[in-house]
């Protein structure tokens, strides 16, 4: 018999949070099979198994857990049950490993199911046609109508229904009051206390600006196919704001340093954190040294890192040292947003929904597709002149993508100007 202890997840953690188990007590495991998941205030990770044989479960979910503590135990002299027996391939064939290429970072969220999804899956159930001509003739969303005839037919009564109560979610009373109260995980629980903390701790101050992304989106519609055909991955935003940003953080390096005590410490690299809204939480994993990366390999470590971050999956290795922030709040529709500075880092790029407006080119009113950018950062180490020209010349690189390869004017360079 053997003990699972919690292990070691950090210097500064000292519990952390059982959160399910994936074995139950009693089932055979193999060694290094996976056993339970545990969260701390950081990160999510899992626990393996040192041994085969007989689990024993002595924590249960949801408890406050030391580091140390006995999670389980394995009975080693347990005999290993035939349907335990891992399965041989046939024909010599091997397991095809699932292939994550196609996660992105813009989808990496991954956001509970609610009643009004579940119903509109249901669209295609069918109506009497009664209930079909009112559902065409007053253009009634059927995720909106809970169906109560014969095999989950739509009937007349249903569609009344849905009409006289407009805006409420199928299935739910009407006038209900109930509440709900969970716990707090711990990985919310730091986030709160962060951020709380950049607020109260930082002078912080955002500047606005707007970039028209004509130009690269009409590069990411010319190449998009290519690109992935040759790298295996998408063309997104991400892989072009942060070169813009590596360019600019390099230009103005006050940007790219943060306060310790009495000192400022200079990056002479960019470690670019990407806010990721994972099933836990807001985590913010990070690319090292995105300033001598290509634009594909960018956008393979969004991949790589969106991917863990749903899965949670992400080490803490991978959530820290980061020297600047960039989020995108676009994918959840944000027009326009004033982000909070993930510290000890002195600044953070807020990107945003990108629309079709009204603006004057060369004194003629033209459409283009416009963004919002914002940042926010600490008055303390940087200035307004910094902060406002660190913007203006990520926004430059975005409206002159082809500057994205030496950073200037490839005019300006030929002539070195």
């Amino acid at each position: 018999m053997i003990d699972i202890k919690v292990p070691a997840v950090g210097e500064s953690i000292s519990e952390v949070t059982l959160v399910k188990w994936l074995k139950k007590d009693g089932d055979w495991v193999d060694r290094d099979e996976v056993i339970a998941e545990l969260e701390s205030e950081k990160a999510t990770f899992e626990v393996n198994a040192e041994k085969a044989g007989s689990l024993k479960t002595i924590g249960k979910e949801g408890d406050t857990l030391k580091i140390g503590d006995v999670l389980a135990s394995i009975d080693e002299s347990s005999p290993r049950p035939a349907a335990a027996e891992k399965p041989k391939p046939t024909n010599g064939a091997t397991p095809q490993k699932q292939d994550n290429s196609k996660v992105v970072f813009e989808k990496a969220e991954a956001v509970p199911v609610s009643a009004n999804q579940i119903a509109a899956k249901a669209s295609d159930v069918k109506a009497t046609p009664v209930a079909a001509a009112i559902i065409s003739d007053k253009k009634v969303d059927k995720g909106t109508i809970v169906p109560s005839g014969a095999n989950g037919k739509i009937v007349k009564h249903d569609v009344l229904e849905a009409l006289s109560n407009p805006g409420r979610l199928p299935g739910k009373a009407l006038f209900g009051r109930e509440l709900r109260r969970e716990k707090m995980s711990n990985l919310r629980k730091t986030v709160s206390r962060r951020l709380v903390e950049a607020k109260n701790t930082t002078a912080m101050l955002t500047t606005f600006n707007e970039v028209d992304m004509s130009q690269v989106m009409a590069l990411r519609t010319k190449y998009k196919e290519k690109f992935k055909e040759k790298h295996g991955v998408s063309l997104g935003f991400m892989s072009f704001f942060t070169k813009a940003c590596c360019y600019a953080l390099q230009e103005w390096p006050a940007v790219n340093a943060y306060i310790d005590g009495e000192e400022i410490i200079y990056h002479d690299y960019c470690d670019i954190s990407i806010a990721v809204s994972a099933p836990k939480g807001l985590v913010v994993p990070v690319i090292r040294n995105a300033e001598s990366l290509s634009m594909a390999e960018i956008e393979k470590k969004v991949v790589e890192l969106a991917g863990k971050a749903r899965d949670n999956k992400l080490s803490m290795e991978e959530m820290q040292g980061g020297t600047f922030t960039i989020t995108n709040g676009g994918v959840f529709g944000s027009l326009m947003s004033t982000p909070i500075i993930n510290i000890p880092q002195s600044a953070i790029l807020g990107m945003h929904k990108i629309e079709e407006r009204a603006v004057v080119v060369n004194g003629q009113i033209t459409v283009r597709s416009m963004m919002y950018l914002a940042v926010s950062y600490d008055h303390r180490i940087i200035d307004g002149r910094e902060s406002v020209s660190f913007l203006v010349r990520v926004k430059e690189l975005l409206e002159n993508p082809d500057q994205l390869l030496f950073g200037k004017d490839p005019v300006k360079a030929l002539l070195e100007l």
